[in-house]
Parts: C-alpha cells; structure tokens; sequence
C-alpha cells in the first residue's frame, strides 16, 4: 500500500525555523515527483515546493523563494522542506505528495498544481505565533 507520511511540524515563534520530512513506504521516491503543499483554515491548497524525480529540477512559490528549500534523500526514500525564517503567514497544515514522472533525458515538467497529484500524506501542522 502506498503510503506518504509527514513529520517535523510544531508551534515555532516568528523567525525560527523548522524541517519537515515526507518518508514513504510501499513504494520507491525514485520516480515520483514530490511536493510539498500547505493549507491554512478557509482557504484553498497551495503549492509551496516541489522537485523532481532526479532532485535537479525545484520549484517554490513565491511567498517562500529564499526562505524555504526542498530537498530528497532517494536512499532514504525521503523528501525535505526546510523552513527557515518562519511567519505567522506560514501557519498551515503541511502535506507531501507524489506524481509519477520519472526522467527519461530531455526536458522534463516539474508539476506544481494540487490536481496533478496523485498520493498524499496526512500532514502535518505548522504554527507560527508568538
């Protein structure tokens, strides 16, 4: 069965950092996109980061860019958000999930939209107060 499960969430004060991790079991990273997506009360599912199969290829949205890094250990079958310099704006349950998209040569698509995945952990909550 597949399965994707996050930890690494907390109650965190303004500035402080945090690593979420994203393991799974039941199946290999090695093909899958992965992304990390968050949800904060009342509003819709966001993009936050995401990187490819191979790990070259990322992308983080805006309100993250420079503050957030998305990284995968395949061996550890394992993806990573590591979040730095919180805001209270980040405050959100945080998911990881899966796309199947292994990398063949040539150009590649990097999926960032909710829709395009297919697996998706439980996640994780994240608070940033003061």
């Amino acid at each position: 069965q597949l399965q994707l499960v996050e930890s690494g969430g907390g109650l965190v004060q303004p500035g402080e950092s945090l690593r979420l991790s994203c393991v799974a079991s039941g199946f290999t990273l090695d093909y899958y996109a992965i992304g990390w997506f968050r949800q904060a009360p009342g509003k819709e599912r966001e993009g936050v980061s995401c990187i490819s199969s191979s790990g070259d290829t990322t992308k983080y949205a805006d309100s993250v860019k420079g503050r957030f890094t998305i990284s995968r250990d395949n061996a550890k079958n394992t993806v990573y958000l590591q979040m730095h310099s919180l805001k209270p704006e980040d405050t959100a349950v945080y998911y990881c999930a899966a796309d199947w998209r292994p990398y063949y040569g040539g150009s590649y698509y990097l999926p960032f939209e909710v829709y395009e995945y297919d697996y998706w952990g439980q996640g994780t909550q994240v608070t940033v107060s003061s």
